[in-house]
């Protein structure tokens, strides 16, 4: 596990996701009915809406651990709902889980782990670590598409664009973040960080400077 996160769907609920080349599953409650997802990686800057009062708790995977009965590759984004098995179940890989909360989700993930239903590739962990096995380019790569859905390259690219958008939250001039992110020039940065974070980089400074 990466990260368990929570929220609640205000009036004005309509962020901007970036992208992320991670996947997660969703258990969202509406209207007394919780339906549950794997949604997959994003590859650009997505909007999206709840309807107000909907609440949901989400976890979050590192790169190279994933499902074996899910295909990431045919999730980019998009989600695969899972069907409920009852009103307080749901079934994933033909095994039936009581919907887990907040509070004792690790213990739902232990059991994946258990049964084998999640498991990590150490190929996709050593590469992403700067340590690449001793195997093909093409092995690499076949291992990155079914362990996360993406090749190495867009893992690398979204990331940059991350880097990029931290360092100008951090204040840092635009022409500086672009040389510390690795880009040739500030048009570049600018396509990119449009694409995979939804804002350019004057508008992510502007939002970041104090009131």
């Amino acid at each position: 596990i990466e990260a368990v996160w929570r929220g609640r769907a205000g009036s004005d609920y309509a962020p901007v996701c970036p992208a992320s080349n991670r996947w997660h599953l969703l258990f969202l409650r509406q209207n007394g009915r919780v339906n549950v997802s794997v949604e997959g990686p994003l590859t650009k800057a997505t909007p999206v809406t709840q309807a107000e009062g909907t609440e949901w708790f989400g976890v979050t995977f590192p790169p190279g651990t994933f499902l074996p009965s899910v295909a990431l590759s045919n999730l980019l984004d998009e989600r695969a709902i899972l069907p409920l098995a009852a009103n307080t179940s749901f079934e994933l890989a033909g095994s039936s889980f009581q919907f887990p909360d907040y509070d004792n989700v690790e213990s739902f993930v232990e059991r994946l782990v258990r049964e084998d239903l999640l498991v990590s590739d150490p190929v996709v962990q050593a590469v992403l670590a700067g340590q690449p096995p001793e195997v093909s380019l093409r092995t690499v790569r076949r291992r990155f598409l079914l362990a996360t859905g993406l090749t190495y390259k867009v893992i690398s690219q979204i990331e940059r664009a991350k880097q990029a958008a931290d360092l100008l939250d951090r204040g840092v001039s635009l022409l500086e973040a672009a040389y510390q992110a690795g880009y040739a020039d500030q048009s570049h940065m600018t396509r990119s960080l449009k694409h995979f974070i939804g804002h350019t980089p004057a508008q992510i400074a502007q939002i970041r400077k104090p009131k």
